[in-house]
């Protein structure tokens, strides 16, 4: 960049806060970026508790289609730091039973061959009745989708009589995986824009594990390499509102009436958030921002469990469609940074993630109930391995707005990160890019908004 440094200030420290900071502060930008918490990652937040044992805000999988993630990780040196697994999905089931979808090592689609021959569980015409209903979806592609996007998940498939069997037992614990959220409500675009990408990209499905936690593998070299850059970072610092004139953004209010300033403005706020800051006048000036207010979180609650012995050697992620465990991990085996109980290396138990799904009927229950609720769930799907266990320890968190709800016919209402307003860009998961609310589509997001201020600013790409 030549001349004068343009200034941007961006609000919310998350994945996409962050990575738009870096890909800005590279280009030479003047950049500022406000985080109402003391700590950064928003959704993919890790920090210490009082006993010295990591804690996350959720099961944070790495799936093989995140592409642009793993081209942020190389950039800041910590790429090295996610471990991948075998490329398989396994189901544990109430009674201990189980199947896994293996893959085999082949063009596509030919690699998903032995989960639809051999896959141990389902029969060879239950498999074969989906493969047909996915018939559109092979021919059309990308373009499939869309279309299906007025129905939810469950009616396109009653639509295809796939039948109730595959839909319970296998894309029930996949919806609440996915966006914690059941394939009665969650929109069939969704679930197929997946199953596209897996089937079309061999390596799409394949699952990793960050070495440890996301703040020390992530989220702090973002931040030291834009420092290094001249970013600046500032935590506690809440925004009230945007400040609109009518034509742009003038400024930024903070909740201590102090008042912020940029050439551009840069929102990688959560959209329950996002919807708090704009202002009426700002939604009355264009429809654009007013339907962002039907865009809402989802709850979402986490629990960790350790157990005094192992109650799966697995080293991979797993799903359940029996009890409130849809998909978990054994991070003791998965993670080896926190295979520790109150700061200490924990040798031969088990240290259990779960996303607890859905976690509406649970948001007002106390911990200990939720606790008890998930022991159930793990010790029906384990109950050789779990008779007689003890639970050393246990964390709850509830998060009772995180990603945004992909309902049937929300896909029109998720917004550009370009706005109508010409010095304010969006980012985040809920805004349009290839992998909705997650990791990828964080840093999707973050790379089309910086290359909008680029583009407003006249900087070229390079």
């Amino acid at each position: 960049m030549t001349g004068e440094k343009k200034s941007v200030l961006i609000l919310g420290g998350g994945l996409a806060g962050l990575t738009a900071a870096k890909r800005l502060a590279d280009r030479g930008f003047e950049v500022r970026l406000l985080e109402k918490r003391d700590i950064f990652g928003g959704k993919v937040s890790s920090w210490k508790d009082e006993e010295g044992d990591w804690i996350e805000s959720g099961t944070h999988c790495f799936f093989g289609a995140y592409d642009v993630l793993y081209d942020l990780l190389r950039e800041i040196g910590s790429y090295h730091a996610v471990l991948w697994k075998d490329h398989r999905l396994t189901y544990t089931m109430s009674g201990g039973k189980d199947f896994t979808f293996n893959t085999w090592n082949l063009p596509s689609p030919l690699h998903l061959l032995p989960a639809i021959i051999n896959n141990g569980y389902f029969t060879f015409g239950q498999m074969a009745a989906f493969s047909r209903s996915l018939i559109p979806l092979a021919l059309q592609q990308r373009a499939y989708p869309p279309t299906q996007d007025h129905l939810t998940f469950a009616e396109w498939a009653e639509k295809k009589r796939f039948g109730s069997h595959l839909m319970d037992r296998m894309f029930r614990p996949m919806s609440l995986a996915l966006k914690f959220i059941p394939p009665e409500e969650i929109s069939a675009k969704i679930i197929l824009d997946v199953t596209e990408t897996f089937y079309r990209v061999p390596d799409a499905s394949r699952m990793g594990f960050l070495k440890g936690a996301p703040s020390e593998y992530i989220h702090r070299p973002l931040v030291e390499h834009s420092r290094g850059k001249g970013a600046e970072f500032r935590t506690g610092a809440s925004v009230e509102e945007l400040l609109f004139d009518g034509t742009e953004i003038k400024g930024v209010q903070l909740t201590n009436g102090e008042i912020l300033t940029a050439d551009y403005y840069l929102a990688a706020l959560p959209i329950h958030n996002l919807n708090r800051v704009l202002p009426e006048a700002l939604k009355r000036h264009d429809r654009f921002f007013s339907d962002l207010d039907r865009l809402q979180g989802v709850p979402v609650i986490s629990v960790q469990l350790w157990y005094d012995r192992e109650i799966t050697p697995v080293d991979n992620v797993l799903f359940s469609p029996d009890g409130v465990i849809p998909v978990y991990a054994n991070l003791a085996r998965t993670t080896p940074d926190y295979d520790t109980l109150r700061g200490e290396p924990f040798r031969g138990g088990s240290r259990l993630e779960f996303c607890v799904a859905p976690a509406a009927p649970l948001m007002q229950k106390m911990n200990d109930e939720i606790v008890a609720q998930v022991d159930r769930s793990v010790r029906d799907c384990y109950p050789a391995s779990s008779a007689g266990a003890k639970i050393l320890k246990s964390t709850v968190v509830r998060i009772p707005r995180s990603v945004y709800a992909p309902l049937p016919g929300m896909e029109q209402y998720r917004p550009t990160q370009q706005t109508p307003v010409g010095n304010l860009f969006l980012a985040g998961g809920f805004s349009q890019q290839l992998y909705y609310d997650s990791m990828g589509g964080a840093v999707m997001s973050a790379n089309l908004a910086a290359e909008g201020v680029m583009k407003a600013a006249g900087v070229v790409e390079g």
